[in-house]
């Protein structure tokens, strides 16, 4: 099934600003005073402020470099030349570069829809074995494709960056894979159908085919060292990557064995899909939820099957309002970090 442009080009518009109605949503229920109860908290608490991370990133868009860290006069002293560490100094950057990029073998790629569903989502997953330097990566990074074959101007594609979904052990446990979760991209123009160039290529990779890839790149979206902190995710469609990712290192057993971090807070996932088949990775999800009822909570918001309080579509900023005075009481807390 085809998308047209519009809704290809408006839905993915429709995703940026969720997390903003999210708040505003929050913020508006919740007033005390004529000031925003929301916005009084923040505030006042700026270390809140800066460990909650609100990132969204298309999975064929370049994902922006942080900001550089301004240092107070608080942070240096005259009487010692000691440097203090970064935060996540030690999480690999760019361990591999598009001039130079390491070249991987497919040892999976399949499907993660269920039947009924709209589109074709894969996921893929990648040898890492023999690479000199070896491409580490930790949960929440992501890494670049480059696909096959030249762009209109007659030269090489430029990486697309996915986010991983695996945990830094790989689905095999062996820290020697990394995966990805990847929707084609599929729209019509002038009576034409046009499909996503990474995509495609990604979606179409059969078993033993070799990729070019760079990367890791991202310190934006890792987990937090506190094992008690509070996690709130909100993920639509392919979305999920890193989520499933942290999901895996919080509730497998065999990660929680390799693990020298073992998970004891609460998280709770905000999942949209537009129709149940759609839900991706949902059978594990529900798992850890069975398993874990104390740390796991999971909300679905299925647009094309639920409806939300006012009849109209359900989607995962519906679900938040609904929750606003349990997640506003999460947000207070200085161990809580949203995804």
């Amino acid at each position: 099934m085809a998308y047209s442009e519009i809704k290809v080009v408006a839905g993915g518009l429709a995703h940026i600003p969720i997390i903003i109605g999210v708040f505003l949503f929050i913020q508006k229920r919740l007033q005390f005073g004529g000031k925003s109860a929301l916005s009084d908290t923040f505030s006042k608490k700026e270390a809140v402020q800066t460990a909650k991370k609100i990132v969204s990133a298309p999975p064929e868009k370049a994902v922006s470099a942080p900001p550089k860290k301004v240092v107070s006069p608080s942070e240096t002293t005259s009487t010692s030349k000691s440097i203090a560490k970064k935060p996540h100094s030690d999480v690999p950057i760019n361990t591999y570069k598009p001039k130079a990029p390491f070249l991987g073998s497919v040892t999976e790629n399949y499907s993660v829809l269920k039947e009924g569903a709209i589109g074709k989502v894969q996921h893929i997953t990648f040898d890492l074995s023999g690479g000199d330097p070896f491409l580490k990566y930790v949960e929440g990074q992501s890494i670049g494709i480059i696909p096959e074959g030249e762009d209109e101007k007659g030269k090489p594609y430029r990486p697309r960056l996915y986010s991983i979904a695996s945990t830094r052990h790989g689905d095999n446990y062996q820290g020697n894979t990394v995966s990805l979760c990847v929707r084609q991209l599929e729209y019509e123009k002038d009576g034409e159908t046009i499909y996503g160039v990474c995509s495609t290529f990604l979606c179409n990779l059969s078993k033993g085919d070799k990729v070019k890839i760079s990367g890791p790149v991202g310190k934006e979206m890792l987990l937090p060292e506190d094992e008690d902190a509070n996690i709130i995710m909100l993920a639509t469609g392919t979305g999920i990557a890193p989520m499933r990712a942290y999901l895996r290192r919080m509730f497998e057993p065999t990660e929680r064995e390799k693990n020298n971090w073992n998970f004891k807070g609460k998280a709770w996932l905000f999942m949209g899909a537009p129709k149940t088949a759609n839900l991706l990775y949902d059978d594990d999800f529900e798992h850890y939820k069975t398993k874990y009822p104390k740390n796991l909570i999971y909300t679905k918001a299925i647009s094309r099957e639920q409806k939300n309080s006012k009849g109209g579509r359900m989607y995962i900023q519906d679900r938040v309002l609904e929750n606003a005075s349990e997640i506003f009481k999460l947000i207070e807390d200085p161990k809580t970090h949203i995804y």
